[in-house]
């Protein structure tokens, strides 16, 4: 199926690189898919794999910086097209990342040049308003406009149903949609939101039905799902990151469950997840508040008085800190990086001399 490089998303925004990425002999694609180091990548004619330029690679400073899924790359082919190499990167309009998992401070890609992010939580077993919490933050912080999918209200009663909707609505003013992938209903409204040309990505944990979502969008089961264990807890079914393009030409990106979503680098975006804390803190009578201790802090206040819920407090204070924290050793680790650089030059050059 031929396609334009519009149809997958590359739109005005990225026309200003052009001059500057864009190299004779070499052709503009979209990364599709990131698996062990390995890349596909899609183009106006189909999927091609793809591997990175030594070049390249050896300029990469930060395991960020490498092509993620929905990254825009210029290519050169070679085995008459069947097979690409990555040399350079377009700038990222949006992104969405991560802390890396466990003790390690730095950035985990997810997916980049994104419209819409869907954040997906079952009404069963894995409704959770706190790790809700996470995920917007992580949608303002890469400025992706989040919509919220609730899924397997075939579950639950209406009034559980409207029970959660409230929660929701209470926590952000994102749109929120509620589907069933068992009975479809909700799923026409859904579709519904989905435009040719915009790349949309689903984040949630293991189980909630986003591999299943995709499938149905399809009219196949062109994904492996898995079914939810006997804890209601899930089971990864998908192992790597993927942009899969729909029959109407709306473009979507699965991935992993994440049970890990530690932020970093998310200072703005907790400000903006937290928009109602925001607006109770320009009553402060300091305009440092921390919202912790000091006299006359409104935020505190307001949970004093019932109008804001301790548990929206605490979810605050602690995203705040935790970002606070990463950001902070992640900075103390790129001081010793650069002054071990300097130190390996210093040494080339002692032993040129």
């Amino acid at each position: 199926m031929n396609m334009k490089l519009s149809d997958l998303g590359f739109d005005e925004w990225f026309e200003p690189y052009v001059g500057e990425f864009h190299e004779e002999g070499t052709g503009i694609a979209c990364i599709s898919a990131v698996d062990r180091g390995g890349y596909l990548i899609r183009n106006e004619s189909g999927e091609v794999p793809a591997e990175l330029a030594g070049k390249l690679s050896w300029q990469m400073e930060r395991s960020a910086d490498l092509p993620c899924v929905g990254d825009w790359v210029t290519v050169e082919y070679y085995n008459d097209h069947t097979a690409a190499i990555i040399h350079r990167v377009f700038p990222r309009k949006t992104f969405l990342r991560r802390k890396t998992a466990g003790d390690k401070i730095d950035y985990q890609m997810i997916a980049a040049n994104i419209d819409t992010a869907f954040l997906v939580q079952s009404c069963h077993f894995d409704f959770n308003p706190r790790r809700l919490d996470r995920y917007l933050v992580m949608a303002a912080d890469g400025h992706v406009e989040p919509v919220v999918i609730l899924t397997k209200t075939d579950l639950i009663t209406r009034d559980e149903l409207e029970q959660k909707m409230a929660i929701v609505g209470s926590v952000t003013q994102a749109r929120v949609l509620a589907l069933s992938n068992r009975s479809g209903a909700g799923f026409e409204q859904f579709q519904q939101t989905l435009r040719p040309g915009k790349t949309y990505c689903l984040l949630g944990s293991s189980g909630v039905g986003k591999t299943t979502l995709i499938n149905r969008l399809l009219g196949r089961d062109a994904l492996h799902t898995k079914a939810v264990s006997g804890t209601g807890e899930g089971t990864h079914t998908t192992s790597r990151r993927q942009l899969v393009v729909l029959p109407e030409g709306a473009m979507l990106i699965d991935t992993p469950g994440m049970r890990e979503l530690g932020l970093l680098g998310a200072g703005e975006g907790v400000g903006i997840g937290f928009e109602d804390l925001v607006r109770l803190a320009a009553n402060c009578r300091y305009a440092d508040c921390s919202h912790e201790h000091e006299s006359g802090c409104a935020v505190r206040a307001a949970v004093e008085s019932g109008e804001l819920s301790s548990d929206r407090y605490s979810s605050y204070i602690k995203l705040k800190k935790e970002t606070e924290y990463h950001d902070m050793s992640y900075l103390d680790k790129r001081k010793k990086d650069r002054a071990f650089g300097r130190f390996i030059k210093s040494v080339k050059k002692r032993m040129k001399d």
